[in-house]
């Protein structure tokens, strides 16, 4: 009886087993982890060590480093500003390119039919305006008749 007990326990125990392979990946895991992780507080280490002996030189030369990082800044910033207008402009400028010459570029359909509700707008503002005209007409030829 006993034997019977056992087998379904040991079968249990090899079938929830992890097989060869997730114990490869797990290990190869492991050790990528650690290896990394030890990397990642060495280079902390060795920044915090020269951002310590950098100090004084930064300190002595920082009324020439600011101001200088400060225009580098801004040249980086207008060099930047500038290439994203031109790269807005050039896909600005294909797209209408492409919408004129019928080759229908993303959005053509909801310009389109925005296009087409405020020209159907403005038939009926037209058309009321017309309307309304002729009615202060009717009621000015009313008021000088009366008169």
């Amino acid at each position: 009886m006993s034997d019977q007990s056992r087998a379904p326990v040991s079968q249990k125990l090899y079938e929830s087993a992890p097989s060869s392979r997730q114990t490869v990946k797990f290990l190869t895991a492991v050790t990528v982890g650690a290896t990394l992780l030890i990397l990642s507080g060495l280079t902390l280490t060795g920044t915090v060590i020269a951002l310590i002996l950098a100090a004084p030189v930064l300190v002595l030369f920082s009324p020439i480093l600011v101001p200088a990082g400060i225009v580098i800044l801004l040249v980086v910033a207008g060099f930047v500003f500038s290439g994203g207008c031109g790269v807005a402009a050039v896909s600005a400028l294909s797209w209408i390119y492409n919408y004129v010459t019928g080759k229908c570029p993303p959005g053509a359909e909801k310009l389109d039919y925005a296009r087409m509700r405020i020209a159907d707008k403005a038939r009926d503002m037209t058309e009321r305006a017309r309307e309304y005209g002729n009615y202060v007409q009717t009621k000015a030829q009313e008021a000088t008749q009366r008169a």
